[in-house]
């Protein structure tokens, strides 16, 4: 239902700092200005839709993403619905219930520690998995490590 063309399009979602998530898209390619979308969520199953509560606004003032606070995704898979109007007229909505379209940004490591020893000119270093909103099983992080001598 709706106006072809007027779905939103690229939903992403990206969570940042373990509990904050902006999520954005990009307006229907036949969206005027007088377009406007709501974004509403439910991160379990069993819980009713809710509304973004601060919407993120492009130079028309139409919302293009919205940001959240106290994000908890753990083992679900949330749901996202984007829909909206113009003019008095319905627009297609967009649905995502995969949970591929949410990035984690993760913190760097944690209490990294080095420890080298001039005798054997070798160095050991240690460190904590960052803290994460979804991952449990911290053996599938990879990590790089980049050594310059100064």
């Amino acid at each position: 239902a709706g106006m072809n063309g007027t779905a939103i399009s690229n939903f992403t979602c990206v969570i940042f700092n373990v509990s904050f998530m902006n999520c954005t898209w990009h307006v229907g390619r036949t969206a005027t200005e007088d377009t406007q979308y709501f974004l509403y969520w439910r991160p379990l199953k069993n819980e009713n839709l809710t509304e973004c509560q601060n919407y993120i606004k492009d130079t028309c003032g139409r919302h293009i993403g919205c940001r959240f606070q106290n994000v908890t995704i753990k083992d679900n898979i949330p749901y996202f619905l984007v829909n909206g109007s113009r003019s008095g007229q319905s627009i297609q909505s967009y649905e995502d219930i995969s949970g591929y379209i949410i990035v984690e940004k993760l913190t760097p490591p944690l209490n990294v520690t080095v420890n080298c020893t001039e005798a054997s000119r070798r160095c050991s270093i240690w460190w904590q998995p960052p803290h994460t909103s979804h991952v449990d099983d911290m053996s599938c992080f990879k990590y790089e490590i980049v050594i310059q001598n100064k």
